[in-house]
């Protein structure tokens, strides 16, 4: 019946399903909201020779069509990813519950008493490419914060979510919870996302998560309120005062711990004043990565290869970083400022004063002090698994996890108070 319908017609149909199934989830207690979790959590585990099966030919796919080593490795599956794909469903199933939280109460002039109380969005659109994992983080944030969701995500992994999505929905309904709160666009034909972009007031946020030019047709196209992940053009700054064994232990953590991940450091910036930066390129170097240097770079370590301008706008998601050498903390945050995508930057330095000053002017999502750019995870925070990294300044920005999938109302008490 469905392949019959267009595109519109289909997503007007999941979202009115959807509608439906966030009403009734609005109103569930967080015990019954948790326990289906936990049953999908179980459902997955159960399911895990199926889900392997089922990645093992995205896989064969994959590498049939040319995808790079790093874009591999975000699509694998083996038995420790499925479990801690559970058990991250499990997390979200143990934080607190922000729906029918106060956020604050005051007491207006006309003597009613007014509060703030979050609420959930509603129905929710997610567009993603290459994770599988991102079938369960999304479908477990969106259920316990009350919202329904639409899943739409990449052609690469197309077995992998259908085996991830039929375990988690199966979970759910076992626990009774609402078929329709977890759905997903099973067809790849590419209409299908224009219908959600377009889909204004049946779907009431879309959050993109992949590539540069998928957010950028979403930014482009939608009609929908969009929750913009950006790419990571991560940058680590390594100050004058910084420790040389600590400098290079955040460096290649944060390349090359899982260089296909939106936390991984793309630029390393060394302060001129540091007379450890040839060491420390080497270093990097001796990891495996490819570096990319300015001329500066090149003269202290002539190995390694010729940075083009492009590179410093580049998430190459790969074992490739650019390196520089910059004038102090206004140099580098003058790099960060023209060349980052406001997602993740971090300074290594013993100077407090100028880490404070870098942590407080430079404009991006999450800025870390002495730690690898590789902790940008929602995990990582204590917030459970995370919808993305939120890189614009409305709404939410970071890791957007429960809170940030929630907006509120006012709820005000009188005693009989009419205008004049």
């Amino acid at each position: 019946m469905t392949e019959m319908m267009t595109p519109e017609a289909q997503i007007s149909a999941m979202a009115a399903a959807a509608r439906g199934a966030s009403n009734a989830l609005a109103r569930l207690p967080s015990a019954t909201k948790a326990a289906g979790l936990r049953a999908a959590a179980a459902a997955i585990r159960a399911a895990e020779a199926t889900i392997l099966a089922a990645n093992a030919q995205d896989m064969a796919g994959g590498a049939a069509r040319g995808l790079s080593g790093a874009m591999l490795d975000r699509l694998r599956l083996d038995p420790a990813r499925v479990a801690a794909m559970a058990e991250g469903v499990e997390a979200v199933a143990a934080l607190d519950d922000p729906v029918g939280a106060m956020i604050d109460t005051r007491i207006a002039p006309s003597g009613i008493e007014l509060s703030r109380v979050r609420v959930p969005i509603g129905v929710i659109g997610i567009i993603y490419e290459s994770r599988p994992n991102v079938t369960a983080d999304a479908a477990a944030l969106c259920v316990m914060s009350g919202n329904a969701v639409i899943l739409r995500g990449g052609s690469e992994a197309a077995a992998s979510n259908a085996a991830i999505h039929a375990a988690f929905v199966r979970g759910l309904a076992e626990a009774g919870l609402p078929s329709g709160a977890v759905q997903r666009v099973a067809a790849t034909d590419r209409a299908l996302v224009g219908a959600m972009l377009t889909a204004a007031g049946e779907i009431d946020m879309i959050v993109p998560r992949g590539g540069k030019s998928l957010v950028a047709r979403v930014q482009a196209d939608a009609r929908v309120p969009v929750l913009a992940h950006l790419d990571g053009i991560n940058h680590v700054y390594v100050h004058a005062s910084a420790d040389p064994a600590m400098a290079q232990a955040i460096t290649v953590n944060a390349k090359m711990r899982r260089t296909g991940i939106c936390g991984s450091m793309e630029t390393l910036l060394i302060d001129r004043a540091w007379p450890h930066a040839a060491p420390l390129i080497e270093a990097l170097a001796a990891t495996g990565c490819e570096v990319r240097g300015d001329a500066a770079a090149l003269e202290l370590v002539p190995a390694i290869g010729a940075a083009s301008a492009e590179d410093w706008d580049t998430e190459y998601l790969d074992a490739i970083a650019s390196v520089a050498l910059v004038d102090g903390v206004d140099g580098a945050m003058a790099h960060i400022a023209a060349h980052g995508s406001h997602h993740t930057d971090a300074i290594v330095a013993d100077d407090a004063a100028v880490a404070e000053r870098f942590l407080s002017e430079v404009d991006s999502a999450i800025v870390l002090w002495n730690a690898s750019t590789q902790y940008a995870d929602g995990g990582e925070f204590g917030l459970g698994a995370e919808i993305g990294i939120a890189t614009g300044r409305l709404h939410a920005r970071g890791p957007v996890a429960l809170e940030g999938l929630t907006t509120y109302k006012w709820i005000g008490r009188g005693a009989g108070q009419v205008r004049g």
